[in-house]
């Protein structure tokens, strides 16, 4: 596997860093999307088991039947592949969100609004702050998540190390197919660590010692 990824370097690291970049594009609005769903529902409790009905749904669906459908619609390509992860990306992100600022203490909200605090402020101030960590947790699984879709989307030639998963399958017996495969793999994991990684330290940086745990 060395010499395979000696002869290819430069494409090597570019091809890792067009797959951290989709995830990491993917993740970023995926999380957006999932927040702005949580608040809705916040504000409407009764569409709670619905949200969660549709993420527990939304699991469930194949990554590659989800691509096949899109391929007729969109086509192949980064567009494809950047709809499907943020899908999957949206799901645990939305559960974790509504769990966390469901868990906010009603009290301290109602102290913010003692304050003359608006609904917007204290969501800004008060309820994301003390949901954050459970959001959080959310995003690491999403992204963790996310990294083998963004594998598994190089079947419609999605960018990212898929392409050397994919090219050792197809040449299964082949000169070098195990160590495409194998590269592509290997990178695919390590690029989730250093990401979780990353995460980790993000938390600590962003999170209150008050409630950290």
């Amino acid at each position: 596997m060395w010499e395979f990824i000696k002869k290819q370097p430069e494409q090597l690291l570019y091809n890792s860093y067009q797959h951290a970049s989709l995830v990491i594009q993917a993740v970023i609005i995926a999380t957006v999307i999932a927040l702005v769903l949580a608040i809705v529902v916040l504000r409407v409790p009764r569409l709670a088991g619905v949200a969660n009905a549709v993420s527990a749904i939304g699991l469930t669906i194949p990554s590659f039947a989800l691509l096949g459908l899109l391929i007729p619609a969109i086509g192949i390509g980064w567009q494809p592949a950047l709809i499907a992860v943020v899908f999957y990306a949206v799901l645990p992100i939305l559960r974790n969100a509504i769990v966390g600022l469901r868990g906010v203490e009603p009290a301290l909200v109602e102290s913010a609004r003692g304050m003359g605090m608006g609904p917007g402020l204290v969501l800004l101030r008060v309820e994301l702050p003390l949901a954050w960590p459970v959001i959080l947790a959310g995003i690491r699984i999403s992204m963790q998540m996310s990294f083998g879709i963004a594998a598994i989307a190089a079947y419609v030639l999605g960018p990212g190390l898929g392409t050397y998963i994919f090219g050792g399958l197809s040449n299964n017996g082949g000169a070098g197919a195990t160590e495409s495969a194998l590269t592509g793999t290997i990178g695919v994991v390590i690029m989730a660590l250093i990401v979780d990684g990353l995460l980790v330290l993000l938390a600590r940086a962003t999170t209150s010692r008050g409630i950290r745990v």
